[in-house]
């Protein structure tokens, strides 16, 4: 046999964007600040998802991180095949994150694409001692077909069912909504300090798939 008649597919992938955004400190350093007045009046800031949404003030930098959002929103959409208008709104929140602060095994509901991007991750002591497999400050996603690594071979591409980043303060990442991820516990007597997001699709019957 030859191969010519074989055809091997890519089927049903995951699309993930990592993006490290330029010139971020100055609007990292106002972001904080805000975060900060916020937590004067809310302490449940970070579970308290639905109250507020940076995205909807008009400051220098909600504006910088508002245009930077939608920017990627838009590469990742060419980057899946998708080239019709799409029309969306951006819900977020801030995160922080204290010593032994973690969430839990998520995905977002009710969404299409789900993002964070990191405004400060501590670094923890070089002399503190831990278990090699304790990774904190990190994100962790998870392949959705959650036992498909039970089959894999040694140099398949799928036989790690997971997908760990530590991010840097100015890192954006996006991903579609559904897809399981974990945040690892915060070890630092720093805080950490993030905002995630959701991307919401106002309707339009043209989204509908021909099936």
């Amino acid at each position: 046999m030859n191969g010519q008649n074989t055809e091997i597919l890519d089927l049903w992938p995951t699309k993930l964007v990592k993006k490290k955004l330029e010139n971020a400190e100055e609007a990292n350093s106002e972001l904080i600040k805000l975060i900060r007045e916020w937590e004067k009046t809310n302490k449940s800031l970070t579970t308290d998802y639905r109250e507020n949404n940076p995205f909807e003030l008009d400051t220098p930098a909600t504006n910088w991180l508002r245009s930077e959002v939608n920017q990627t929103i838009i590469e990742y959409l060419k980057a899946i095949g998708i080239n019709f208008s799409v029309d969306w709104q951006i819900h977020g929140w801030a995160n922080v994150n204290r010593t032994g602060d973690y969430h839990d095994p998520h995905n977002h509901p009710h969404c299409y694409l789900s993002g964070t991007y990191y405004v400060r991750i501590p670094k923890l002591p070089s002399t503190r001692r831990q278990r090699s497999d304790v990774r904190p400050n990190h994100i962790t996603f998870y392949d959705p077909r959650t036992p498909f690594n039970m089959q894999s071979i040694q140099g398949d591409p799928y036989i790690d069912p997971e997908f760990t980043v530590l991010p840097e303060p100015g890192l954006l990442m996006l991903w579609p909504a559904s897809l399981m991820h974990f945040v690892h516990p915060n070890l630092s007597e720093q805080t950490r300090v993030s905002i995630s997001f959701n991307i919401i699709l106002k309707w339009a019957s043209h989204y509908l798939p021909s099936q």
